[in-house]
């Protein structure tokens, strides 16, 4: 990515997530007592991630599972998903989501909030800390990394995403590889209209109700 282009990239993320923090503060308290009020257990959910050129942080989430879950079979399912042997579930018409079964693991709170997509509303703050950008590859956590194929790390030259390409053309219906070319192609013609458009698309996603798909 060109250094002019980063640069502007920044300063949209800073533009952007400044403006959202007067909506988000009361939106995020508001989450985070219904959080409190509905299953024990922290309010925000940590978790290591690994982001541009390898380098490890820690992505913040509002907790959406309850404390103490059980994810060998998260595990399993994302090992199998990233080398192209996850089976989809069937969705709409002839689509296929690719998700490990987690919902007995969901709190009633984080159905709602995995549907709205308002678990992810903390990464704004990762924005903030230069963790993340608004746009880009979505970041996995050290043991899905650890799964890649040689290929697949070059997705790791661009901070991480909020939303990225491969998010408003499949999100979980398409499969790993065809998100890492979608990754792929988002950092070479990585552009302020490009991101720009992402973020309409997300946005338009997101008031359809498409947020969890």
């Amino acid at each position: 990515m060109a250094r002019r282009v980063g640069i502007a990239k920044r300063a949209l993320d800073w533009t952007l997530c400044l403006a959202l923090l007067p909506v988000a503060i009361p939106i995020g308290i508001a989450v985070a007592i219904l959080i409190r009020l509905d299953s024990p257990g922290p309010v925000l959910f940590t978790q290591p991630r690994v982001g541009r050129n390898g380098r490890w942080f820690r992505i913040l989430k509002f907790r959406t599972m309850r404390v103490g879950f059980d994810d060998q079979a998260q595990r399993e399912f994302m090992k199998a998903y990233i080398r192209g042997r996850a089976e989809g579930k069937p969705a709409v018409g002839d689509q296929v989501i690719y998700k490990p079964d987690q919902d007995d693991q969901l709190t009633k709170v984080g159905r709602i909030l995995r549907r709205a997509s308002l678990d992810e509303l903390p990464q704004i703050l990762n924005v903030l800390r230069g963790d993340m950008s608004l746009v880009g590859p979505r970041p996995h956590v050290p043991w899905e990394v650890e799964a890649y194929q040689p290929w697949h790390r070059d997705r790791l030259r661009v901070l991480p995403g909020v939303t990225g390409l491969a998010q408003v053309h499949g999100r979980s219906s398409i499969s790993f590889d065809r998100m890492v070319r979608y990754d792929l192609e988002y950092i070479e013609n990585c552009s302020l209209r490009l991101d720009l458009w992402i973020l309409g698309r997300t946005l338009l996603s997101w008031v359809r109700g498409e947020g969890a798909a």
